[in-house]
């Protein structure tokens, strides 16, 4: 299982520093939406660029305009884009003709889908990589979240999944147990007052 890093942060500076920090114990290097819409593509292409043995994951959260949205972030250096899963089908298959066209690949975010696994088993047949099973910060704040509802659709889906949703050294190997592909970390990592140690705690404790 990959241990990815999204990195939530506001500015190209910080993401550069944090990733310096985690990438010997991580192998996916996300740049988080917010940091996406604060600091333009040019983020992506920064940490491309400082971390090329890694792999770049730009979380656009495409809703619409799908193969121009990817094609402008796979330019800039991206190796993995995000639409979202309650996209239209065309929106998806348009951003899965720009990943073919640059040789890297589509994650379908789940987030806000009612019914994961008949939408995860939906969008792997139009071409996509993986999906991310994903409850956002919010969802994660809501009275009655549990994690483990994102564990049991990812097992159900049938289908490659990465879980996201408030990761910890705890839980880590629970996810590794659903059979995800991808675990992500954000605030775990970021959160902590030494970035690498978290990173490689979190390292650890995948089998």
């Amino acid at each position: 299982m990959k241990l990815q890093f999204a990195m939530d942060t506001l500015t190209t500076e910080a993401a550069l520093e944090l990733a310096a920090a985690a990438a010997p114990h991580v192998d996916i290097l996300e740049l988080g939406t917010p940091l996406i819409k604060s600091a333009g593509l040019s983020a992506i292409t920064a940490v491309k660029s400082a971390h090329p043995d890694k792999i770049v994951f730009a979380d656009l959260k495409t809703m619409d305009a799908g193969e121009l949205e990817a094609d402008i972030a796979f330019a800039a250096g991206a190796d993995l884009v995000t639409v979202l899963g309650s996209a239209g089908d065309s929106t998806i298959v348009g951003a899965v003709k720009a990943a073919k066209k640059h040789g890297k690949g589509i994650v379908v975010d789940l987030i806000g889908v009612t019914d994961k696994p008949k939408r995860a088993k939906e969008v792997v047949a139009l071409g996509v990589e993986f999906v991310e099973m994903h409850a956002g910060l919010d969802e994660q704040a809501e009275e009655g979240f549990t994690f483990s509802t994102l564990l049991r659709d990812g097992e159900a889906s049938g289908v490659p999944f990465s879980v996201a949703g408030g990761i910890t050294a705890s839980t880590i190997a629970s996810v590794q147990a659903s059979g995800a592909r991808v675990a992500v970390a954000g605030g775990a990592i970021y959160g902590a007052t030494d970035v690498g140690a978290a990173a490689a705690t979190l390292r650890a404790a995948i089998v």
